[in-house]
């Protein structure tokens, strides 16, 4: 039976086609074998050589019967190594396929999968619903804005009319200096003596007044 029999069987008389793995696997062992093949000829080849030089001229129908097997061999050889490069190309284009193949396999699987999650999914919904996300976005952002912009306490006040009284407060302020500075002298009071005056007896306050009263009408007189 050939290689290629050997390799595929009776796949082409009716029977179940190979699986990419199993003729990928099919063609590995046949490259094992083919490459034991190989290691079994380079040793006859080197064995025939050692054949023809041992003879030599001493045996020249030998040495030349050596050199003709080893032709031969070297023929195989030859042979075998155009098959394991068929080989070795045929499995390497099974295995891209097996790949392809897989891989085809998976995106059709993803693709299944995509369309079973959109199945449910409105593009005009979708649209809604993220136009609302964003009304409620902006609604949000002015809630912030609104709840961090500091604000006072009871009314507002205008600025001008605030600086405008303290340059009043102020003015008269300087006018009060100013007149405490040039304003007349304050004279001291005399202190108030710690010791009480005595009063005099009221009995010879009456003797004076009467004597005072007659020097005047003396005068008058």
């Amino acid at each position: 039976m050939s290689v290629f029999g050997k390799l595929f069987g009776n796949a082409g008389k009716g029977g179940k086609s190979p699986s990419p793995q199993e003729a990928i696997q099919k063609l590995r062992e046949t490259e094992e074998m083919l490459t034991k093949k190989q290691e079994y000829l380079e040793q006859k080849i080197q064995a025939e050589l050692v054949t023809a030089k041992k003879n030599g001229t001493k045996n020249k129908r030998a040495a030349l019967q050596a050199l003709k097997r080893k032709k031969r061999y070297e023929k195989q050889l030859a042979q075998i190594d155009g098959t394991l490069s068929t080989i070795e190309f045929q499995r390497e284009a099974l295995e891209n396929a097996n790949t392809n193949t897989e891989v085809l396999k998976n995106m059709g699987f993803a693709a299944k999968a995509m369309k079973n999650a959109h199945q449910n999914m409105d593009i005009d919904k979708v649209d809604e619903l993220m136009q609302d996300i964003t009304e409620q976005q902006e609604l949000a952002q002015e809630i912030s804005d609104a709840i961090s912009k500091p604000v006072g306490f009871g009314e507002e006040f205008d600025e001008d009319e605030l600086l405008a009284e303290l340059e009043e407060l102020e003015q008269e302020e300087l006018d009060n200096n100013l007149l405490e500075i040039g304003g007349p002298e304050t004279v001291p009071l005399p202190n108030v003596p710690s010791v009480p005056v005595p009063a005099k007896p009221v009995k010879k306050r009456e003797e004076e007044d009467e004597d005072e009263m007659a020097e005047l009408k003396a005068w008058v007189m």
